[in-house]
């Protein structure tokens, strides 16, 4: 009884280490983006799907959400002087 236990509690310690390593999170870079007059959250997320690979393959408003929770924009209202934050690899 008292072995079963021992392996029963082997096999769970093993699994939380391999689950713990293979849910690890990739780091991520960002870079600043400056607004300038004109410019909207579609427009720089249409940009940064063309030219940035981390949102390569992604829908464009799934770059523009992801560009606001970055940020914490309630809305897409940009102002000219604003800095947004962006991902990238």
């Amino acid at each position: 009884m008292k072995v079963k236990r021992g392996i029963i509690l082997i096999i769970f310690i093993l699994i939380i280490i391999f689950a713990k390593s293979s849910y690890s999170k990739e780091e991520i870079d960002y870079t600043i983006k400056n607004v300038y007059e004109g410019d909207t959250l579609w427009s720089i997320a249409s940009l940064e799907k063309e030219n940035n690979t981390y949102y390569k393959d992604k829908d464009i408003r799934y770059v523009i959400n992801d560009i606001k929770y970055i940020n914490n924009l309630k809305n897409s209202s940009l102002y000219e002087g604003m800095q947004l934050k962006i991902p990238s690899k």
